[in-house]
């Protein structure tokens, strides 16, 4: 049987790993990001960072805002500001759920991983979550233990 090769342009750039520890997530969603031509460079490079990236609704649009692509010196005076505010496309009915989500208290809009699709085009995946407590984090990581445990039990039996 032929395993099946990985499309070259469909890969991972940056992934938020915390915002899973930090948020509750709710419900994801796809969206596309409008860049530059040296973000998109910077990013075939690997050269991101999203961990402090937020996304917030503004003038009836979404906006990604401190995300870290870093500058290609390659680019010269063309290049592009590292924290610069970037616009991401999605549908008006998406747009209305997550305007209505972040007017709830205690909502957000995290993203979750900034990735290359089939096509090769960048997206991000963002989702709504909530902030959770100290006590919650800790239940997670108790939970994540014991299913490391657990799973290191199993394999010896």
């Amino acid at each position: 049987m032929m395993r099946k090769r990985s499309d070259p342009n469909s890969r991972l750039i940056a992934e938020n790993r915390q915002a899973r520890y930090h948020y509750a997530v709710e419900q994801d969603l796809e969206a596309g990001v409008m860049l530059t031509g040296s973000e998109v460079k910077a990013l075939r490079t690997g050269q991101c960072n999203i961990t402090e990236a937020y996304a917030s609704v503004e003038g009836g649009e979404l906006w990604l805002i401190n995300a870290h692509i870093s500058a290609l010196k390659e680019a010269g005076v063309f290049g592009h500001e590292e924290r610069r505010r970037r616009k991401l496309l999605v549908s008006r009915r998406e747009l209305s759920r997550l305007w209505t989500a972040t007017g709830r208290e205690g909502m957000t809009i995290v993203p979750l991983r900034l990735y290359f699709n089939e096509k090769g085009r960048v997206k991000l995946l963002i989702a709504t979550a909530r902030g959770k407590k100290l006590s919650d984090k800790r239940e997670t990581e108790a939970r994540r233990d014991w299913d490391r445990e657990r799973a290191r039990l199993l394999k010896r039996a």
